[in-house]
């Protein structure tokens, strides 16, 4: 079955339609909506693509050809448009982040429910050769208990990006590197070494003279046990992205590819030399995957079809919201340590921005 979709917003957008043309038999996009419409007939002149262009998303929503809205627009849109797209009738795909309170993600949960359909969270970090090639290893019995993690996102984001004038501020982004940024390696965190049972973490605005911040220490303690650090700043010299996940039989080490990690560069050491080969002979064995948003995009449709397992799933976008709102808790009461999960009567439930409803309660540690 080919799904017919329409991509809100030319920005991040251009990278998604990509996405679906790798996939020509699995979906069509049929449409590209943005303000700057100039911009979307670029995007497509640039992709080869024949959609229409438009920028009337009411119009978009009532179209009974269009099975799946993809969401590329600025943050404090993504809840809003997307509980729209699902009571109009159609799935839903949102780029990070998902929605900007766990309030709101239970809100969507909610309508994902009642209307019986598919929300997908953009984390395309976890599709690629690498993790396919971790994965393997974990079936294969090779990696054993998890014991430590670092994750390291130093990115270089000055004033040309900020230039955008949603960027940077509390409103319209909705928060800075551990929202936007960082998000994606913690995804990743999580989805290799499974979830988290309390963060702390201290933030800071060194970078850039914005609303938000650009720099983040984060300490993670896993359900497993297992420990991690991740360092965030927005004024490196280059953009890097780094991952280490250590566990009992194994090492893992990623590149420093800053937007795709999981797509080539991985060492795998066994802790026991003997071992080696084994791990060689299966990394080496694994096929062609579909990496980034193709891989993305065909979990989703899989899941679509029936055959789910590998999909992001809307309860791990709601896990990746709720983490960030610890993470902004923990800061906000000097960095002691937040636990997960985050009760409906939590101070930052109904979200994290500054002034929202309840902050005045106390943090939960």
């Amino acid at each position: 079955m080919i799904r017919r979709v329409a991509i809100l917003g030319a920005g991040i957008g251009a990278m998604h339609l990509k996405g679906y043309l790798a996939l020509p038999d699995r979906f069509e996009v049929v449409a590209l909506c943005d303000l700057d419409t100039g911009r979307a007939e670029k995007v497509l002149t640039e992709a080869g693509a024949a959609a229409e262009v438009t920028d009337d998303l009411d119009a978009l929503l009532g179209r009974a050809d269009i099975d799946v809205i993809d969401i590329c627009l600025p943050p404090h849109l993504h809840a809003s448009v997307a509980l729209r797209a699902l009571e109009a009738g159609k799935h839903v795909v949102c780029e990070k982040p998902l929605v900007a309170s766990v309030a709101e993600a239970d809100a969507l949960v909610a309508a994902a429910a009642r209307t019986g359909l598919c929300v997908t969270p953009v984390f395309q970090y976890r599709y690629g050769r690498e993790m396919a090639k971790l994965r393997a290893l974990e079936a294969a019995g090779l990696t054993g208990t998890p014991y430590a993690a670092a994750l390291e996102t130093h990115w270089d984001r000055g004033a040309a990006y900020y230039s955008v004038d949603w960027r940077g501020t509390w409103a319209a982004e909705r928060g800075g590197c551990v929202l936007g940024h960082a998000i994606h390696n913690h995804d990743l965190l999580v989805a290799v070494m499974g979830p988290v049972r309390s963060v702390s973490a201290r933030l800071a605005t060194r970078v850039n003279a914005i609303e938000t911040e650009d720099c983040a220490a984060v300490s993670f303690e896993l359900e497993s046990g297992a420990l991690a650090t991740s360092s965030v700043t927005l004024g490196a010299a280059r953009n890097t992205s780094r991952l280490r996940f250590v566990f009992e039989h194994l090492t893992v080490e990623s590149g420093d590819a800053p937007y795709a990690p999981a797509e080539a560069g991985w060492s795998f050491i066994a802790r026991d030399p003997a071992r080696q080969a084994e791990v060689d002979a299966i990394t080496e064995g694994l096929g062609a995957v579909h990496a980034g948003f193709p891989g993305l995009f065909e979990a989703m449709g899989d899941a679509m079809d029936g055959q789910g397992g590998a999909e992001v799933t809307l309860a791990q976008g709601r896990a990746s919201i709720e983490l960030v709102t610890a993470i902004y808790a923990s800061d906000r009461a000097g960095g002691a340590p937040v636990a997960l999960p985050l009760s409906a009567d939590h101070a930052f439930y109904e979200g994290w921005l500054p002034g929202a409803p309840g902050q005045a309660v106390a943090v939960e540690t």
